[in-house]
């Protein structure tokens, strides 16, 4: 399990990108960082730089397995 953690827009962020450079992924992230920060959506796709977003404590991605077409 990874720990809540608060980090800081670059300029022209999304809330995706930070998703992504922080965790790894976004899937099911997205929403909860918008619930988790009130007035998040207000400044738009496009964060300015410098915006405090709290990320919650999230599970680990469950690993896919991969099935090999040829060998």
């Amino acid at each position: 399990m990874t720990t809540a953690e608060t980090v800081f827009s670059r300029q022209g962020d999304t809330v995706d990108l930070v998703l992504w450079r922080h965790r790894g992924r976004t899937a099911g992230l997205t929403e909860q960082v918008l619930a988790s920060n009130p007035g998040l959506a207000d400044h738009g796709p496009l964060l300015p730089a410098g915006v405090a977003i709290m990320i919650p404590a999230t599970n680990p991605a469950p690993v896919r397995e991969t099935v090999k077409l040829w060998d």
